[in-house]
């Protein structure tokens, strides 16, 4: 989708107060390209506090915000559970979109607004900033290596003690753990394309509080188009009691592998430690090519239908899960 650059300064509504909204505030202050003018949240106080770090107009609500004739991007960080509504009004009024996954929980939805926003002619832009990152970056350098791929193996555990009574642990607002935690997913597909099939199994320890949970556990081999298979396992919680974050991807010439942040290109007796940029800078780079996308058309790195496809797959998995059959993509 070519736009028109924009011939002026951007102005730029914010949906959520939390750590991906301070981190594109701070992004948007310090480029001259843009202008945050208001922002919107579900929590008044923390709306208070968030405006008055950044010297920013509080608007009572996202519908509100998106509404504003005087903005030109709304930029959503908030519930998963509202992203699809919030996206949708958005571009309705006639706003660029930047949002941090899953575009919806509803992939039918996502794929209805990715339609919207290429009728409209607006940017639909989908954060993936793990494909922007030093391990991405890495692997895709040292894909060469190993040969033919023919299975991956990506786990992340994530121990949360005591347990937590946000957003992010309450089952309708963030969602199924691999469309919540979509980079999982498109990780693989980015590197390894489509998916035939998905078989998943997923469990939660629920809370007191309905429909809140103290922890998860999704466990889900994908099988791909080309022959490869790949497993992926995400859990966080009061049931983990170390953490864990492991990535290994297996040719038939070698083998990558990533335990957190260190690399290693592993060749029979041979480990060749691999360089990895650092995580710091990732909001500041995905910003400023949203908004040399918007200002000079340059392309940005990832497509929404790129993301759509993803959340494709981590549907499937739900459906798996939910009927303990094998579903196809």
């Amino acid at each position: 989708m070519n736009l028109s650059p924009l011939q002026k300064i951007i102005k730029v509504g914010i949906v959520g107060t939390g750590y991906a909204a301070k981190k594109r505030a701070e992004a948007l202050q310090a480029d001259p390209r843009a202008e945050i003018l208001q922002v919107a949240g579900n929590t008044p106080e923390k709306v208070a506090k968030f405006c008055q770090t950044f010297s920013v107009t509080e608007v009572n609500s996202w519908q509100e915000l998106v509404s504003q004739p005087e903005l030109d991007l709304i930029v959503i960080c908030t519930i998963n559970r509202d992203h699809g509504a919030i996206a949708r009004s958005a571009i309705e009024n006639n706003k660029h979109v930047v949002i941090e996954y899953p575009l919806s929980l509803d992939p039918q939805e996502a794929a209805a607004i990715i339609t919207l926003a290429q009728a409209k002619n607006k940017l639909i832009h989908v954060e993936h900033i793990e494909l922007i990152g030093g391990i991405h970056q890495t692997l895709r350098q040292y894909l060469p290596e190993i040969g033919n791929i023919f299975y991956a193996r990506y786990t992340t555990i994530a121990p949360k003690y005591p347990p937590a009574r946000r957003w992010n642990y309450h089952k309708q607002m963030w969602g199924f753990p691999l469309s919540a935690a979509l980079s999982r997913v498109h990780r693989l597909t980015d590197i390894l394309g489509n998916v035939a099939t998905v078989s998943c199994q997923s469990r939660y320890w629920d809370a007191p509080e309905a429909e809140y949970f103290n922890a998860c556990l999704c466990n889900a081999q994908l099988r791909f188009v080309n022959g490869a298979i790949a497993e992926i396992s995400y859990g966080k919680g009061d049931v983990f009691w170390h953490g864990y974050r492991h990535l290994e991807i297996y040719g038939d010439q070698g083998t990558i592998s990533f335990m957190g942040e260190k690399g290693s290109l592993i060749k029979g007796e041979e480990t060749i430690t691999l360089p990895v940029k650092s995580r710091r800078g990732l909001f500041v780079q995905d910003t400023s090519m949203v908004l040399d996308y918007l200002t000079e058309g340059q392309p940005l790195y990832v497509k929404p239908q790129a993301s759509l496809y993803a959340l494709q797959v981590a549907d499937a998995a739900r459906r798996s899960a939910d009927s303990n059959q094998v579903v196809q993509v």
